[in-house]
């Protein structure tokens, strides 16, 4: 018999770690020709000039002229969604999402082509957004494309798209442990090995080559102090103010979006009408274009004053708000964590206990982790991007607060609004299956009513009528052998002499006894059937039970009284 097992795996796992190598060199790559891509059109529209070499807006001299770019961006990224595909729009982890949930992880070449190259328009004009979010699709958009040439299930394809989207991050901002965290909190819906060692593998690809394309090293090094104890009540004081600030980002968002849905104009347009807004702000505050991650650093090191600091991140939260409700293509990562770190230097001054560094540092982890409905990634994120390694204690009792007040006050996260106001639920919460905490021996009835495959149709038909439970099917054995499955239907209508044998449809789909109650029911659902015999082996097929709906049904019963009946156990 074979052996119960921890897991699932089976020869398909190296399959798939092996194609996970290519997976993560190819979305590598497209993550250098993103950033190569925003540094050419950020010198092309700013500054006049063909080169790749990194610029910010905020240096530009075009005065007022400046104001008209962003909306030429989105102009053209208009342009392109409605006559190339209109999945560009948005910040591409809900439209992952959508497309591993109810698409079978199909992605096509045009968003593969398309997101990098208008993401790239949209940020090199001045849009406020990063690039994580573009990454994601793009990789994501690869690894499904190298998936669809090859013979493989629709999981195994999201497995594979989800390695390319998470590659992708790991060599933007270099935290192949945050990539994996995402895609397990946000993209997989499963923990198996064979989804998260191929994405962890391909993370690890991306993070070996990532020092050959890009700077290596962390994007924001950071150091701070040990925090002292006291320091754990300024950590739930900015956990509760994180939250609420993800929470209202949120709802702006959307109340944003429902206000371009309710314009008189083609969506194509709406991407030039939020260009005015980015390009107004940017007259304001320079700084605010762009991805921002030079501000980023300044807010973490406190090299910006209050009061600069607060005029430049309400103008950055204005513009990302309205840039992104028009269904302009964007990423949301780099946004959150300057207005995240924002937030902690406003409260820096009122909360004892760490160095002024610290509270940047963990309300941006905050912001980021309830906003996404990922806390463990916001935390390892914010880790990897400072190595900050005296900060890892207040990042996880900030964040985890924020997450729980986020929990409490929405009902969706900012990744699965989108998809739930298409008409699809995303549901966010993962357990063990009670069918896979069981197997088919464990709920099978090990002595079924059986009937001999001589016997006679009459015989049988009057020996089903008087048992104590009838069934619509039954099976047929030969010296205890599976010989089929013989319908009542079937038995009600045959001659009387005919025998059993001779009307029993042949055992195609039978059971194992090792088999997951998952499995099972995975099969009885896709045959539409009621009851399925169980047999010790496939060679003799000899009959030890039959398993049916109702029989699975009982594996449910343990984790719903678990989940309703209230005890005290103790001190009765």
């Amino acid at each position: 018999m074979k052996q119960k097992r921890d897991y699932t795996a089976d020869q398909r796992l190296p399959y798939l770690c092996a194609i996970a190598v290519p997976i993560g060199v190819l979305s590598t790559g497209a993550a250098w020709l993103l950033l190569k891509l925003i540094a050419l059109f950020t010198n092309l529209f700013y500054f006049q000039r063909l080169s790749f070499e990194a610029s910010s807006p905020a240096m530009h001299t075009l005065g007022w002229i400046a104001a008209l770019l962003p909306v030429a961006g989105g102009l053209i990224v208009g342009l392109m969604a409605r006559y190339g595909s209109e999945k560009i729009r948005g910040h591409g982890i809900p439209e992952a999402i959508e497309a591993i949930l109810f698409g079978k992880s199909r992605m096509s070449a045009q968003v593969a082509l398309l997101k990098p190259l208008s993401s790239g328009i949209v940020i090199g004009s001045g849009g406020p957004f990063g690039a994580e979010g573009p990454i994601i699709m793009t990789g994501g958009s690869l690894g499904s494309l190298l998936a669809q040439w090859l013979h493989v299930t629709a999981a195994e394809r999201k497995t594979l798209l989800v390695a390319g989207a998470c590659a992708g991050m790991t060599a933007i901002f270099g935290t192949p442990l945050a990539a994996v965290l995402l895609a397990v909190e946000l993209l997989l819906f499963e923990l198996k090995p064979r989804s998260l060692l191929p994405v962890a593998l391909a993370c690890a690809v991306a993070g070996f080559l990532r020092p050959w394309l890009v700077d290596a090293g962390p994007l924001f090094p950071l150091q701070v102090a040990a925090p002292a104890p006291v320091a754990l009540f300024s950590c739930l004081a900015a956990g509760l103010a994180s939250g609420v600030l993800a929470a209202l980002l949120t709802l702006a968002l959307y109340r944003i979006e429902d206000g371009f849905h309710r314009l008189p104009v083609h969506w194509m347009w709406w991407p030039a009408l939020g260009g005015i807004a980015v390009g107004l702000g940017g007259l304001l505050q320079p700084r605010a274009l762009g991805v921002g991650y030079d501000v980023i650093g300044d807010l973490l090191h406190q090299h910006m004053l209050l009061s600069a600091a607060l005029a430049l991140l309400a103008v950055k939260a204005v513009i990302w708000l309205l840039a992104l409700g028009s269904g302009t293509s964007g990423g949301v990562l780099a946004p959150l964590l300057m207005m995240g770190a924002g937030l902690g230097l406003l409260l820096s001054p009122w909360l004892p206990g760490g160095s002024p560094g610290l509270w940047p540092l963990v309300c941006m982890a905050g912001v980021l982790g309830s906003v996404l409905g990922a806390p463990l990634t916001a935390i390892v994120f914010a880790f990897g991007l400072t190595h900050a390694d005296q900060a890892l204690l207040p990042l996880i009792a900030t964040t985890a607060l924020a997450y729980g007040v986020n929990v409490l006050l929405m009902k969706r996260s900012i990744m699965t609004e989108k998809i739930a106001r298409r008409g699809l639920h995303v549901h966010r919460e993962y357990g063990v299956d009670p069918l896979e905490r069981l197997h088919v021996d464990e709920l099978m009835s090990a002595a079924p009513q059986a009937l001999e495959a001589d016997m006679r149709a009459d015989a049988a038909l009057l020996r089903c009528r008087t048992a104590s439970h009838t069934h619509r099917y039954y099976p047929v054995v030969r010296q205890g052998h599976l010989v089929g499955m013989l319908a009542l239907r079937a038995l009600e209508s045959a001659p009387p002499e005919q025998p059993c044998a001779a009307l029993a449809e042949r055992p195609s789909d039978y059971l194992l006894p090792h088999m997951s109650a998952r499995t099972a029911a995975g099969l009885m659902a896709r045959l539409g059937v009621a009851r399925l015999p169980v047999v010790a082996g496939p060679e003799r097929k000899q009959l030890v039970g039959v398993l049916s709906l109702s029989d699975l049904a009982r594996a449910s019963v343990a984790h719903a009284e678990e989940e309703s009946v209230r005890e005290k156990l103790l001190g009765r």
